[in-house]
């Protein structure tokens, strides 16, 4: 819903007519920005607490409620320009709670797989999201959205004060909370670290900072890993963020057709994390991860050459395949690295270090366009934050699984 739909309704409808030198788009960037800043504060302070008391799943089922929350009090977001502040506030808080919603999920991992199916399950929990995506986003299609006129979609909802997209966030918040409730039922609770003591916010940081530390002396392959893998996520995550804007400035595809890419891109990529899933078992994350970069960086460059919609389906479909296997080998990469009763902690540094680059391809997007005068040239920020992340991940030398150990 965010990515295809409410941020496009917030910024094109809701503060299209935001008086003031300020775009509605750059109030959006830097919500989000704000929302990023939140994350990487306290990501690895609670996954760390959640790992000690034993409470990943009343976290998960926490966060999981917050986001619902603020989904579906999106309906109250009218097609106003006073409402924008409303619709950034519950954005940026159901992004908040989004990623740290994240932190006991990602390392529940372990639990729902073992030392040689770890990259198998994570690659399919990926393909399964996507899959999960594309089911709604095509429901949101034809049935709030598709058509002209006073009235959309085959449930024939008025447009008046922007009702359709309005009652869109009511069903993605319904959606959502319904799907997380398998997870919080089936993956049992771990029993508390009896050894672990008690500790407050500036106890739980001293720890982490130890934690750091620690790392670097111990195993500085994790904190290369977590460094590296922030920079090339964050060129994945650019990639479905500005493909829809260049699909249609740069290679003319129509809001409707962009809309069908967006299906297709997460097919595919859903797909590739499915069949990489068990290339990672048999070979290891690290080779699918650089694969998928390289794929990524040669898909990127013949883009910044070729034009005209078909240019783009092949070789923007080729980008996208690699999207899913990379960020499912990511986290399985992680998951092996991580000491047993840890991955809660390492799983927090995993979204702080990851929001902390989030700024890295937005930045060098605009930085390109800017300089170059043209968006087909933000292509070649994206290109650079993927090979800068590559580099990073060439230094990295990985052990066997932890849980073998």
């Amino acid at each position: 819903m965010t990515t295809f739909i409410f941020t496009v309704y917030l910024t094109g409808t809701v503060g299209k007519d935001l008086p003031g030198p300020i775009s509605a788009t750059s109030w959006l960037s830097w919500a989000m920005a704000a929302a990023g800043l939140f994350v990487a504060v306290l990501a690895p302070v609670l996954g760390g607490r959640s790992d000690a008391a034993g409470r990943r799943r009343f976290s998960l089922a926490v966060w999981s409620a917050v986001v619902t929350v603020c989904t579906a009090g999106c309906f109250f977001v009218r097609d106003e320009n006073q409402y924008l502040w409303l619709g950034l506030l519950l954005l940026a808080v159901g992004t908040v709670a989004f990623e740290l919603a994240n932190v006991p999920y990602y390392a529940m991992l372990r639990q729902v797989s073992t030392p040689e199916t770890i990259g198998r399950v994570s690659g399919i929990g990926w393909a399964c999201g996507y899959f999960g995506g594309i089911v709604l986003l095509l429901l949101c299609n034809f049935g709030f959205i598709a058509g002209d006129g006073p009235t959309r979609g085959f449930l024939d909802l008025s447009t008046e004060g922007g009702l359709n997209i309005r009652l869109v966030a009511v069903f993605a918040a319904v959606w959502f909370g319904v799907c997380a409730l398998p997870v919080l039922f089936v993956v049992p609770e771990l029993p508390p670290d009896g050894t672990a003591h008690r500790r407050g916010i500036v106890g739980a940081y001293r720890e982490l900072f130890a934690t750091i530390g620690s790392l670097w002396r111990e195993d500085r392959n994790v904190v290369w890993f977590l460094v590296s893998s922030a920079v090339f996520r964050d060129g994945l995550a650019a990639t479905f963020t500005f493909g829809a804007v260049l699909a249609h400035s740069v290679y003319g595809m129509s809001a409707s057709t962009v809309l069908l890419f967006g299906v297709a891109a997460n097919v595919v990529a859903a797909l590739g994390a499915v069949i990489a899933g068990r290339f990672d078992d048999r070979i290891g994350p690290k080779p699918v991860i650089v694969a998928c970069l390289v794929g990524m960086l040669v898909a990127g460059t013949v883009l910044l050459f070729v034009r005209g919609e078909t240019m783009f389906w092949i070789f923007g479909l080729m980008l996208t395949v690699f999207v899913g296997p990379a960020q499912s080998s990511a986290r399985s990469m992680l998951a092996r690295m991580t000491v047993p009763g840890r991955e809660g902690q390492m799983f927090g540094l995993y979204q702080t270090t990851g929001r902390a680059a989030s700024f890295l391809g937005p930045a060098l997007f605009g930085l390109f366009v800017w300089a170059f005068g043209t968006d087909r040239a933000g292509i070649g920020g994206i290109i650079v934050v993927l090979a800068l992340g590559l580099l990073l991940l060439l230094r990295v030398r990985p052990t066997r699984d932890r849980a073998l150990a």
